[in-house]
């Protein structure tokens, strides 16, 4: 429990008003219910949130004490009241969620705080008590892929030290079967193939390219496509990463003269077209270990996939038919 005791420069707010300024970390959401279940109290008493507070008023707060801490990113998962998560799996170990296009994985430059996808599954497992943060001494649940924001799909996150570990690891050593649904420009030719070629990163620019000789500091890329549909000058295609590089996919196929729909970054918007960030999913995920996976043997040979991916339908319609 935690008290405030009012001076004269906080006489005659209003008791939510002077909350949101003295616990900035308490969502106004949650201050509302705390005040309704007597959580938190003025003089001992039951309280209202326009209550209007006096010179000398004692607010009493019985609140987790992670709410006094000072704001910053690492505790950011507080200010949010209701998580908001797409859930494709989870177990004791791991949590699969479907991120939606136009969310941030990690935070941006502290603009993203509190709103990033990562706040969201942190808010989420402390709410459910999975996750103390006064009980740990440095671990946190985290992320084990990133994409990026304006891509949507399956994301992995690790519950505990263990899993993050051997997640890591495998990913690493590419043991993880990622696939991807993307629209292109026009048809790819063969209707399945690969693309390979070199990748380097300008990072003032913040985007790749791709050649097709190994250049300075470039690193090699290989995607792994098939065309599932064509139509109206576009086509649905599935892509298997074979490297993992940034933006591999999106500079790869503008490379290859089919840029992905919707992305200004490495084509052009089509104007007949009503979308103006990239057509790609991260859209089915299978675990194919081939060593040892410790905590998580038991996912071997699992997969898992989101079936509703707007686009498609969007452009497509039914692709089982």
């Amino acid at each position: 429990m935690k008290e405030f005791t009012i001076g004269p420069n906080d006489s005659g707010q209003r008791l939510d008003r002077f909350l949101s300024k003295a616990v900035p970390l308490l969502p106004a959401s949650l201050a509302q219910k705390y005040i309704r279940i007597k959580r938190i109290k003025i003089n001992g008493a039951r309280a209202e949130r326009d209550s209007r507070l006096n010179t000398g008023d004692v607010i009493q707060l019985y609140i987790n004490d992670e709410f006094f801490d000072t704001p910053r990113q690492e505790n950011a998962y507080l200010k949010v009241a209701s998580p908001k998560l797409n859930i494709v799996y989870e177990d004791e170990n791991i949590l699969l969620v479907d991120k939606r296009p136009g969310l941030a994985v990690h935070p941006h430059d502290g603009a993203e705080y509190g709103r990033t996808l990562i706040d969201h599954i942190q808010a989420y497992l402390y709410q459910k008590r999975e996750w103390s943060p006064r009980g740990e001494n440095a671990f946190a649940p985290a992320l084990c892929n990133r994409i990026d924001r304006n891509t949507g799909g399956i994301v992995i996150a690790a519950k505990n030290a263990q899993s993050l570990r051997v997640l890591n690891q495998k990913i690493k050593d590419r043991e993880m079967d990622k696939r991807y649904l993307a629209i292109v420009e026009g048809t790819p030719k063969p209707a399945k193939g690969s693309l390979k070629g070199y990748l380097f990163k300008d990072a003032k620019q913040n985007r790749v390219f791709v050649t097709d000789k190994p250049q300075p500091g470039a690193k090699t890329c290989q995607t792994n496509y098939q065309v599932l549909k064509s139509a109206g000058g576009l086509s649905l295609v599935e892509c298997e990463l074979i490297t993992g590089r940034t933006h591999q996919i999106r500079a790869q196929f503008a490379h290859a003269g089919h840029p992905l729909l919707g992305d200004g970054k490495y084509g052009k918007l089509d104007k007949r077209f009503d979308r103006n960030y990239q057509a790609l999913y991260s859209y089915k995920l299978t675990f194919r270990f081939t060593t040892d996976a410790e905590c998580l043997s038991y996912l071997n040979g699992k997969s898992f996939q989101v079936n509703d991916v707007e686009f498609v339908h969007t452009y497509f319609g039914d692709i089982s038919k």
